[in-house]
């Protein structure tokens, strides 16, 4: 049992998460939550600066065993980026200096969990996939959005899913934006366990106290290990579309992507393909 109660860690004021620790015998779990439940946990650029720091934070105390990475309430683990806010120009800015939580991940010398109910959506399933181990409620729901809606997501964020899925689920899972369930993310190794929802905490405080019994030199090797295999993928981050498209959050492309979202439509994009003359 806890040895303590969550508790909210001082000193890291934060608007779009919640972070919190808690005490176990053989050290201590923390606990980051994606918290703007009426957004579905979407966020913008503070969300994600603040999911970084705590990161750091998580990566830097040394009672820290394991983090797991949360959404509030039971629709939705994180539905990605605000669209609003990306819509109002917040990208475009956000990725001229982005907070990546995905290298964050990659960079904590300790072992992530991502607790998933509902929706984890667009940088939602990615963060997830990012995790070392996801534990997934029945009502989890996964998938990428970026081509039907305008996003960019290039380098890294969709590459490293081949390392998770293989190449062929992952070209499906960001080419066809299809959402998955549970047992499907199960099925195509996206997820490790699928439980009731009632039970997620419970299974994944059962994970965190195995991870504590462990050595955590030794975890921290391992860690180090893994994210080595993926390190010539780093600083990839928007580098594909500013060579392949450097004026995209000029073009009308984007503006018939957002305007299609706001409107709940099928985007028009055939209109942007250049068609021969017969």
């Amino acid at each position: 049992m806890a040895e303590t109660p969550w508790k909210v860690v001082p000193d890291f004021p934060t608007k779009e998460v919640l972070y919190e620790k808690r005490r176990y015998e053989n050290g201590t779990v923390a606990r980051i939550t994606f918290n703007r439940p009426e957004r579905l946990n979407a966020v913008t650029r503070t969300g994600m600066e603040e999911v970084c720091a705590a990161l750091y934070d998580c990566s830097t105390d040394e009672d820290v065993g394991v983090v797991v990475l949360a959404g509030s309430g039971e629709k939705a683990f994180c539905a990605g980026g605000d669209v609003e806010w990306e819509a109002a120009g917040g990208l475009k800015k956000h990725l001229s200096a982005p907070a990546s939580i995905n290298g964050a991940l990659l960079d904590c010398s300790k072992p992530s969990i991502a607790a998933v109910k509902g929706y984890a959506i667009g940088a939602g399933n990615h963060w997830a996939y990012f995790c070392d181990m996801t534990i997934a409620a029945e009502n989890a729901v996964f998938g990428q959005n970026g081509p039907r809606i305008g996003s960019p997501a290039d380098g890294i964020l969709s590459a490293y899913l081949t390392r998770v899925v293989g190449a062929k689920k992952a070209k499906e899972i960001w080419f066809l934006c299809h959402q998955y369930t549970a047992q499907e993310a199960l099925a195509m190794g996206l997820v490790n366990k699928v439980v009731p929802v009632a039970q997620v905490d419970a299974e994944v405080e059962k994970w965190c106290l195995e991870i504590l019994d462990m050595s955590p030199s030794i975890l921290k090797i391992l860690k180090a290990s893994f994210s080595n295999d993926v390190e010539y993928m780093r600083g990839t981050q928007g580098r594909f579309q500013r060579l392949i498209a450097p004026q995209w959050f000029e073009s009308e492309e984007i503006k018939e992507a957002q305007k299609s979202w706001f409107e709940k439509r099928k985007p028009r994009f055939g209109q942007f393909r250049q068609r021969r003359q017969s």
